[in-house]
């Protein structure tokens, strides 16, 4: 049990930087209270003692504001940040090393007896404000975006995003930057552009856009070369002036803003 215990704190300190030492994080973290206060509901539970363990289950809620029902199965390092309007139904299981934000709800969709709740896999995050519902599983190291409505199966090391939710995105085993990327980040580095991509957790669309408008001007880039150099090689007179550095240009034109706002302000 103690063993437990000082795993459910220790991954606080690997998912929130906001956490500074372990008394800071034993007293003051709702999602630690709730779940020491379902440990012991789920062992009332199992132990047939279930008007007990859904009493204590309403003063954890009401002292934590996280309800989690004495029969949802818990893995380890479970983290709640925040916590908030959690809830977690009875049927519900969940991984190892899931983390869940506020506002998530692992829910039914029927009324009917037997599993009604989402099987969670190892390595999950659900966002804010996401929802889970039905007796569906969550693959290994799924990404759930915030306010997400989940109601199918989720593959391994999905992302899914809107409502209903879709597959956004699915990581793949490299951890190591690929060529495209090396690319965009050279192309975005020579037009003054500093490149962001998505986080390995929530894709962003923005970036996904930009991303492609790099590629786009890589591709062009390479196709004139092509085409000045097929012309040479026709004989065409190309002219071979020096193309202007565009870093370069974007430091001159940013430092010429900046003398034009002093001579205004002048």
């Amino acid at each position: 049990m103690f063993q437990r215990l000082r795993e459910d704190i220790s991954c606080v300190f690997e998912r929130d930087p906001a956490a500074r030492n372990y008394f800071e994080v034993l007293t003051s973290y709702p999602g630690v209270h709730a779940l020491i206060f379902h440990r012991a509901n789920h062992w009332l539970w199992r132990h047939k003692m279930r008007w007990l363990a859904r009493f204590l289950s309403v003063f954890a809620r009401l002292l934590t504001g996280i309800e989690i029902h004495p029969g949802a199965s818990i893995g380890r390092r479970f983290f709640i940040d925040h916590g908030l309007g959690v809830v977690i139904g009875e049927t519900a299981e969940v991984g190892a090393d899931c983390t869940l934000y506020q506002g998530v709800t692992l829910g039914g969709t029927s009324w009917a007896p037997g599993k009604r709740h989402p099987t969670l896999a190892d390595d999950v995050v659900v966002g804010a404000g996401a929802k889970v519902l039905g007796p569906i599983q969550v693959g290994t190291g799924a990404r759930i975006g915030s306010n997400a409505v989940v109601v199918k199966d989720v593959p391994d090391k999905a992302t899914m995003v809107g409502i209903p939710a879709r597959v956004a995105k699915i990581a793949s085993e490299a951890t190591e930057p690929t060529q495209a990327d090396q690319r965009r980040a050279e192309t975005a580095r020579r037009i003054g552009f500093e490149a962001y991509g998505a986080t390995r957790d929530m894709p962003d669309p923005v970036a996904n856009a930009i991303n492609a408008i790099l590629d786009h001007v890589h591709h062009t880039d390479a196709r004139l070369q092509e085409m000045c150099a097929a012309l040479r090689a026709l004989g065409a007179e190309v002219n071979t002036s020096a193309i202007p550095d565009l870093e370069h240009c974007a430091i001159n034109d940013e430092t010429t803003a900046v003398d034009s706002a002093s001579s205004k302000d002048t």
